[in-house]
């Protein structure tokens, strides 16, 4: 068998409700030249039972008797990957037909490292979905970092020697991906999202991030504190909720130093960023917050243009 372009790497750990369809999603993909390695990571539920029925060459299967968690799972399937590109699809979410076709296009065109893809948020308990918001430049996602993920894990497509290089951490399950972006971001990795719905992420009870999410934001703030030092900005600048008075001088501060630092954001980066500023729920008060956003916002990108 050839080496393939891209290497498609799936965890799973009981899934037996949304593995099948997540495998098919990529076995029915337009682009065919990839190969599908899914690890069964001790499931305990029929999951082992359905990626066996698979008969596909493209796809290996790779099954453990004892769970050995995601983050020690996603490093296995790297150290397996063949292909010159790694992309992760996790095994309750669904991949577009065209998702590695379009991706890879916009990955060689566009000279990145690394890429996600604009996606459809599905909350599996109400059955709602809605599109996600994401910033598509290199800069913008650079900014983001400071206030969010702003790449979602199971839609990243990369450079095969970016994810072998650079391990997801141990001690870091249910906010590996962020600590994982701060790392690249901090290695100069150049970042980007194709501005298409390529994947669909479900929201459902069982996630990792759903059910421990005081470890999840305890390590989002150890990792952003570093990633905030190394850009060198004062900590006490951390953007969180504050009153009219204390904000307009904090954010506006936060947001200079951002751009000084990240030439080539966006109004539409800094007026997501400023919102972490602002308290939710305004009520009559709702306009007024969101022109303050938008003047700070603007001011912000236009102090960072001539900031050199």
């Amino acid at each position: 068998m050839t080496q393939p372009v891209i290497s498609v790497l799936m965890p799973a750990f009981n899934v037996e409700k949304y593995i099948a369809a997540a495998i098919e999603s990529i076995l029915n993909q337009t682009f065919t030249n990839f190969e599908l390695i899914v690890l069964n990571d001790g499931s305990s539920d029929g999951t082992a039972k359905i990626i066996d029925s698979y008969l596909d060459l493209r796809m290996k299967k790779v099954f453990l008797s004892k769970n050995q968690g995601l983050v020690s799972a996603r490093n296995s399937l790297v150290s397996m990957a063949q292909g010159r590109y790694i992309a992760f699809l996790d095994s309750d979410d669904l991949a577009d037909p065209k998702r590695l076709e379009l991706q890879l296009q916009y990955l060689e065109s566009n000279n990145l490292d690394l890429c996600g893809t604009d996606h459809w948020v599905l909350q599996q308990k109400t059955g709602k979905i809605k599109r996600s918001k994401q910033r598509h430049s290199d800069a913008d996602i650079r900014a983001m970092i400071s206030v969010c993920s702003p790449l979602c894990n199971p839609s990243v497509m990369g450079r095969a020697e970016v994810f072998k290089k650079t391990l997801y951490l141990p001690g870091n399950d249910g906010a590996e991906d962020y600590a994982m972006w701060v790392n690249l971001a901090l290695e100069g990795c150049k970042f980007g999202n194709v501005p298409n719905n390529l994947i669909t992420y479900r929201v459902h009870a069982n996630q990792i991030s759903q059910v421990q999410n005081s470890k999840v934001n305890s390590i989002f703030d150890r990792c952003r504190a570093k990633y905030l030092n190394s850009l060198g900005i004062d900590g006490g600048l951390t953007p969180r909720r504050l009153r009219w008075s204390e904000r307009l001088k904090t954010g506006s501060q936060f947001l200079l130093e951002l751009n000084k630092k990240i030439p080539g954001m966006s109004v539409g980066a800094n007026y997501q960023i400023y919102s972490r500023f602002q308290f939710r729920s305004n009520g009559i008060w709702t306009a007024f917050t969101r022109t303050e956003r938008l003047l700070i916002a603007v001011l912000a990108s236009l102090r960072g243009k001539f900031a050199y």
